[in-house]
């Protein structure tokens, strides 16, 4: 049975160009990069490419880019960083649908550090109240951290405008840009972030591998003390093959962000159509405007997402319900309940996250399966009678 992929906001393919690129690292060129010979200057060499392949996808200077080891380590390091850097500033201000990997620690520094952290909320259409946000910045906050995209529903947070008023007030930003990255065009100097995070295994690299990048200037204390890697910010040995394959990766994004906002949007909204279409007391979930071009989250009424799932597993389609850091929890994403998205509608929610190797053909396959897939769930379901919603 072929796989039909469309959890590529979960994680991505490693592109079969980043493979050849990691391949020698892993055989004959092994050297340790900061060893002070020929053969591990060669290492050291390939990830300063690498380096400057990543900050040229984000318009950032090669010396801004610190390699981590996934997006929620870039994240914890962003905040703690902060924190550090303003020991007196006991206030953090970020969204209500932050990502798991962020969302915890904000949990953590709220119950064991004593820190206030102000949780902005977002409407029906997943787009932030800004007005509170402004309203929330005071002399006593540390830093804003809100993610660039969604990863359940693909809404776009105005992270421009965002950072322009924190500059103002003095206030560090950091945005977690793990999900924008290679969808949407970035451009850290026009943006003006303090901080921003990304992963390698949302953009075809392997997992094991991420990003913060600091802008110069920006007062900085390391997460991982250790050796002199990454110019004193971020111990330990430097993994290498996967950076390496993050350059490439990035190089390949940055060739394939106009195919992302066309081809990848096009069959992206032929499928929300259809489903739509076909598919009575169905709807989206998340403005329609401001979202990511490969992403739909879709609530199908009186029906379980987790049943959705399993049964377009049997037909060799991979979706999801929500995060994958949540998924295995039966309950509504904290997203779709921060969007106040009926119960019912909400349980039934199922994300399709495309990229460039999807194809209409597949789109096609998803609504056949999906049509009798539904029908078949709401003539089990209590919530269903004579054609609608009790």
């Amino acid at each position: 049975m072929n796989v039909v992929y469309t959890d590529n906001n979960a994680t991505t393919k490693v592109a079969d160009e980043v493979i050849e690129e990691m391949l020698p690292y892993f055989g004959e060129l092994y050297g340790n990069p900061s060893s002070m010979h020929t053969f591990g200057d060669t290492v050291n060499k390939k990830i300063k490419q690498a380096r400057a392949r990543v900050a040229d996808l984000i318009n950032a200077d090669p010396e801004e880019i610190i390699f981590t080891s996934c997006g929620t380590e870039s994240d914890n390091t962003a905040i703690d960083s902060a924190i550090k850097a303003y020991p007196n500033k006991k206030h953090i201000i970020t969204s209500n649908v932050e990502h798991p990997g962020i969302k915890n620690f904000y949990q953590h520094l709220q119950k064991d550090k004593g820190y206030e952290v102000t949780f902005i909320r977002v409407d029906t259409k997943g787009l932030l109240d800004l007005d509170l946000l402004y309203k929330s910045m005071s002399d006593d906050t540390a830093i804003i951290s809100l993610m660039w995209a969604n990863n359940e529903t693909g809404v776009l947070f105005p992270i421009e405008e965002i950072a322009k008023k924190a500059q103002e007030k003095n206030i560090l930003f950091h945005t977690d840009a793990v999900q924008a990255t290679g969808k949407v065009e970035i451009d850290v100097k026009k943006t003006g972030v303090d901080m921003l995070s990304l992963s390698g295994h949302k953009i075809h690299a392997p997992k094991g591998v991420g990003v913060l990048y600091v802008k110069k200037g920006v007062k900085f204390s390391p997460f991982l003390i250790g050796g002199h890697q990454e110019n004193g910010r971020r111990g330990g040995t430097e993994n290498s093959v996967s950076i390496i394959g993050l350059g490439k990766a990035c190089e390949l994004a940055k060739e394939n962000l106009p195919i992302m906002n066309t081809i990848v949007r096009e069959l992206r909204d032929y499928l929300q159509n259809q489903l739509l279409e076909k598919i009575p007391s169905s709807s989206v979930n998340g403005d329609l405007e401001q979202r990511l071009p490969n992403t739909v989250s879709i609530g199908f009424d009186a029906v379980e997402g987790e049943s959705i799932l399993l049964m377009l597993d049997r037909e060799g389609i991979c979706a999801s319900s929500g995060s994958a850091c949540t998924s295995g929890s039966l309950e509504p994403s904290h997203v779709l309940m921060a969007m106040k998205i009926p119960f019912k509608s909400a349980h039934g929610s199922i994300r399709f996250s495309l990229s460039h190797y999807n194809t209409k053909q597949e789109m096609d396959h998803i609504v056949s399966a999906m049509v009798p897939t539904i029908q078949k769930l709401r003539d089990m379901s209590p919530f269903w009678k004579d054609g609608k919603v009790v």
